[in-house]
């Protein structure tokens, strides 16, 4: 393939903001997206910016009293599109974007800051409840129902007197009926962790040897098929979780990327085949994933263990001079996507030809 036939990342729109970025996401069926950040007085902030003849209009700017450092509308009907956030102080809100002066649901849900947060049930297909996931500095990893006030549904933590690891990343998968659903969790210590929230129990760990900066299973809402985990050191492991064998877990493959840490991956709604990981040093790389012949084989005792393929570097773009703090594709226009970076900038991204793969 030569370079005019690969995908392009290009640039299509950059603002510069007063104040750190720290997440950002697209409103779904909408031009509109949100970020949110940290102002220098300690404050933090949210706003609404409108994609519009190639210029971004700012919509509406929060002000609230905790700095922000994530949010998503995975937890929320289409119809509603109420965003759910989590702060530096623990905080976990969910706001109407169309009067959010006041949360239409709040818990003190961590002592100490959220780092990650996800979603689901809400806007997929209606499959299970309405959940929201956080993962905290203070190393519990909590899920939330937001028809149920102030308590959550499943706590995971350490034992009493077992030492807590910071929970960098948290994510849902496996959520393709009412029934099941997977949580997994990275940690400062290179630790992945997959809670299975029907049994209420661990199904599965592996240590990566490095901090896990990013989690993402390749959709919520198909039974387990890939899960990407990005890390310090500049790698990213892909796990086939189609087969688990009760000796060597599930198949991976390993991948050197960035030259720096490997902040967070993110799938292609549109074809999960295709993810996009972005770098400590102002990077991204787009790649394709390429299924093996036969996705399991058996050993000799006759127990079936996964295989796992291979996967290809379509694109990469040095977009910034800072890490890369967020990235979200659009649902609805495929290659359409924002992303935050810590130079204080936000910048609209348009990736060319995906429609080829």
């Amino acid at each position: 393939m030569n370079n005019l036939d690969k995908p392009q990342i290009i640039c299509h729109i950059e603002k510069s903001v007063d104040y750190s970025l720290f997440d950002a996401k697209w409103i779904p069926c909408s031009a509109k997206f949100v970020v949110m950040g940290s102002t220098p007085r300690g404050s933090g902030v949210i706003q609404i910016y409108e994609v519009s003849s190639g210029q971004l209009k700012l919509i509406k700017s929060i002000d609230r009293s905790n700095p922000m450092k994530c949010g998503t509308f995975k937890a929320s009907s289409l119809r509603d599109r109420f965003l759910t956030t989590g702060d530096f102080k623990g905080k976990l809100n969910i706001y109407n974007l169309e009067d959010p002066s006041v949360p239409v649901y709040s818990a003190n849900a961590h002592s100490e800051i959220i780092n990650a947060i996800d979603g689901a049930g809400g806007q997929s297909v209606g499959h299970g409840a309405p959940e929201i996931v956080t993962g905290s500095r203070d190393g519990s990893v909590k899920v939330w129902d937001p028809r149920q006030k102030g308590r959550p549904v499943a706590v995971f933590e350490p034992k009493e007197g077992d030492s807590r690891r910071d929970c960098w990343s948290v994510a849902f998968g496996n959520s393709y009926n009412s029934e099941e659903r997977v949580v997994a969790a990275g940690y400062d210590n290179g630790d992945v962790k997959m809670f299975d929230l029907k049994a209420m129990s661990l199904r599965w760990e592996s240590n990566l040897k490095n901090g896990v900066c990013g989690l993402e299973f390749d959709r919520k809402d198909i039974p387990m098929n890939k899960l990407v985990a990005t890390t310090l050191e500049s790698k990213f492991y892909l796990f086939d979780l189609r087969t688990q064998h009760p000796k060597r877990g599930f198949a991976y493959l390993t991948e050197k990327a960035h030259k720096s840490t490997v902040w967070l991956v993110k799938h292609l709604p549109q074809n999960r085949e295709i993810f996009m990981t972005c770098g400590g040093g102002g990077s991204l790389c787009l790649w394709k994933y390429n299924y093996p012949e036969k996705r399991k084989q058996m050993d000799v005792d006759g127990i079936a263990y996964g295989v796992v393929g291979s996967v290809d570097l379509l694109q990469n773009s040095i977009i910034s001079s800072q890490p890369v703090s967020s990235f979200d594709w659009c649902q609805d226009k495929a290659g359409l996507a924002v992303c935050t970076s810590f130079d204080q900038c936000l910048r609209v991204l348009v990736t060319t030809k995906l429609n080829l793969y």
